[in-house]
């Protein structure tokens, strides 16, 4: 059978962003290539705690995508994936299409992580996929109620001094302690910032279950509440694990430093819904393999070889504290203030201009 195309990239995640910027910029390999986006826009996720805050609109925080694919000289499909067959290199999309390709690339992000639950009195919006977060978070602002956020990395602080001020009482739960894995300083900048805006923080809490309308860390009650927002960790899409691709126990497909499957080497992958040593799911991780998997996937294409990506050792993280400011950490220093705050605005808004055409 004949692939409908050369190569298919499968999402519009940070990675692919870099991909087709750096195409559009420079030549593009040969052949048929598409990508396909279950929107016509890419969210940025860094600005979602500015556009919660009021600072601001829902069209800042987008790429338009068939503006940068037609640069690129790619095509642009818009639909959801249903499942994926590795073996056939054939993608299922929810309208019923089957799509055929010789390169497969994955940057299809991840979901969010929920507890067992038991009844339905108690509303769950998990932050991703955003835009149906925002949507829910629209109908939630029409009758604000007391919230609870389960999740103390980044995301969880980000939301909960955004959104601190616009419910009437506002809960922060992590599993561990808050920012597990960035400086001390940071951390307690943070819990800092909570507190004078109010919120309240429990740390060292997992929550194992909800039961009506009750947050429970092992058999013990520890919120009850209707509105709960998840930005806990990560969670891989069910039909990855599905399409015979090699997994980890998580269900993150496992790729070399090519950023190709171990299992099925004519399939690439990058950003969250991927396993790599030494590679956090993050967005800043996922923008620097874009390069990498630019290169590859023109290589693949041209049979080249192939380069490795080795992941930084220390990141950046720039963390919005809801007021314009913005909380700092770098190799274990911390600061916080209004000029990290417009440093991370022109590094948020960079973002969004490089990938305009």
């Amino acid at each position: 059978m004949t692939p409908d195309y050369d190569l298919l990239l499968l999402g519009a995640g940070h990675a692919h962003l870099g991909v087709l910027r750096r195409w559009a910029l420079l030549e593009r390999p040969p052949g048929r290539i598409a990508l396909l986006s279950a929107g016509p826009a890419a969210w940025y996720s860094g600005m979602l705690p500015g556009l919660l805050a009021g600072r601001y609109r829902p069209a800042d925080c987008q790429v338009e995508l068939q503006a940068l694919c037609r640069a690129a000289k790619v095509e642009l499909l818009v639909a959801p994936v249903q499942s994926l067959s590795a073996a056939q290199q054939q993608v299922q999309l929810d309208d019923g299409r089957t799509l055929k390709a010789g390169w497969l690339s994955l940057n299809v992000g991840a979901g969010i992580a929920t507890p067992a639950q038991q009844g339905e009195a108690m509303q769950l919006l998990a932050v991703k996929p955003f835009a149906g977060f925002l949507e829910g978070w629209q109908r939630w602002q029409a009758a604000p109620q007391p919230l609870a956020i389960l999740g103390g990395g980044a995301a969880g602080v980000e939301l909960a001094l955004a959104l601190a001020g616009q419910v009437p009482q506002l809960s922060l739960f992590c599993a561990g302690h808050l920012l597990e894995g960035l400086s001390a300083g940071v951390r307690l900048r943070a819990l800092g910032h909570l507190r004078q805006r109010g919120v309240w923080v429990r740390e060292d809490c997992p929550i194992s279950r909800i039961e009506g309308d009750c947050l429970l860390s092992g058999d013990e009650p520890v919120w009850r509440g209707s509105r709960l927002l998840l930005a806990s960790g990560a969670a891989a899409w069910p039909w990855l694990a599905h399409s015979g691709l090699g997994c980890d126990e998580r269900g993150f497909v496992l790729i070399a430093p090519t950023l190709q499957s171990y299992s099925h080497p004519r399939i690439f992958a990058a950003g969250d819904c991927a396993s790599l040593p030494g590679a956090r799911k993050s967005g800043v991780y996922a923008v620097r393999q874009g390069p990498v998997l630019a290169a590859n996937l023109s290589a693949a294409l041209r049979g080249l070889p192939l380069k490795g990506y080795r992941p930084q050792r220390h990141s950046l993280a720039l963390l919005a504290t809801g007021d314009g400011g913005a909380l700092l950490d770098w190799h274990g220093h911390s600061a916080g203030g209004q000029f990290y705050g417009r440093y991370k605005d022109w590094l948020d808004k960079g973002f969004i201009r490089r990938h305009s055409f």
